[in-house]
């Protein structure tokens, strides 16, 4: 079974966790990567990761791409149909990971959509956005900017 299914701009690609493991690359900050790859060298930047959807935004020498990476159990979900549990409307957000709160984008109040961006939170050295996976109104945000969440710990509360 392959390890990794990664998509970049509609194109699958299946890859083992050999082939990402061998890969020649040297970071050189939180967000951007040299990489050697057949002599040729490229410069790989994270422009905008999305931590829950597993999609990343990345500039390859000035070139943007959209990359989903699906791992073996988001394969086996998948092929079992089972991607309709994660569209469930949610009455709270929880922090994803462990990290820092960078900035709130939404306010008590507010009605939000599914795709709203919440917050952004940064783990791992690298920003994520947290969108809303559903409808409704924010009752209730437990944090605020500068805060250090837990993983799992209540974030916002919706009615």
């Amino acid at each position: 079974m392959i390890d990794y299914l990664i998509t970049v701009n509609e194109e699958e690609t299946q890859l083992k966790k050999s082939e990402i493991a061998s890969l020649d690359t040297i970071s050189i900050d939180s967000a951007t990567f040299h990489l050697l790859e057949n002599n040729k060298a490229f410069v790989v930047r994270i422009v905008h990761s999305d931590f829950l959807n597993k999609t990343l935004i990345i500039s390859v020498n000035g070139n943007n791409y959209e990359v989903k990476i699906e791992d073996e159990y988001d394969q086996q979900v998948k092929k079992m149909g089972l991607l309709a549990v994660t569209a469930q409307k949610m009455n709270s957000i929880k922090a994803p990971m462990p990290g820092l709160i960078v900035d709130v984008m939404v306010k008590v109040g507010q009605e939000i959509s599914e795709g709203t961006p919440l917050l952004v939170l940064s783990a791992m050295k690298m920003e994520n956005i947290i969108l809303s996976q559903g409808e409704g109104v924010v009752k209730a945000i437990e944090v605020k900017k500068d805060d250090t969440v837990e993983k799992g710990q209540l974030i916002i509360e919706m009615e």
